[in-house]
């Protein structure tokens, strides 16, 4: 088992989960955040702490399409364990749906350079 991200932390950003991740296995997108499977030793820790409620564990029906996400871009994407402010317009887009179609980037965030 693993946790994966989800579409609800797209423009929402918000990383209270770096900040307890023991192993450190989060990587930043321009506007989101997924969590490297192999990387993720199941401790849960970080789902409580998502104000999104976008940290899901892979046991949950219908994640393929995420799991596949997270899996891809953790590679490509720049490693985060030091958690940073949401955006400032963080709280308009949580809850919205469709979000990945309408705004979802491939690009690479800062890390913790």
């Amino acid at each position: 088992m693993t946790y994966v991200v989800t579409d609800n932390c797209i423009k929402c950003k918000y990383m209270d989960c770096v900040e307890v991740c023991p192993v450190d296995c989060f990587y930043e997108g321009e506007n989101m955040l997924v969590i490297h499977p192999d990387e993720c030793i199941d401790c849960g820790v970080c789902e409580p702490e998502c104000p999104a409620e976008a940290i899901k564990p892979d046991t949950e029906p219908n994640l393929d399409k995420w799991l596949k996400i997270n899996a891809d871009y953790a590679v490509q994407w720049p490693n985060i364990a030091i958690k940073r402010d949401a955006p400032a317009d963080a709280k308009t887009y949580d809850g919205e749906t469709g979000k990945f179609e309408k705004y979802f980037s491939a690009e690479p965030g800062q890390g913790d350079a």
